[in-house]
């Protein structure tokens, strides 16, 4: 899982930017996908077990441009 970094409020918000964004920048594409993965499986559980998407039912829906 993840973890939770709290912050001193005494720190500039910029500098919290820029060691966040180093940090995301540092990790591989790999890694930045399964980080996503797991921040699903994370809001699942937080809500309950339910998605907070479900499908609407309309599928894939492919146009082809009129040129």
């Amino acid at each position: 899982m993840g973890k939770l970094k709290l912050y001193d409020i005494n720190i500039p918000r910029e500098t919290i930017v820029e060691e966040r964004e180093s940090f995301y920048l540092s990790r591989t594409p790999g890694q930045r996908f399964f980080g996503v993965l797991q921040l699903n499986q994370i809001s699942v559980m937080m809500n309950g077990g339910q998605p907070l998407k479900t499908p609407q039912g309309k599928g894939l829906v492919i146009r082809k441009l009129a040129l």
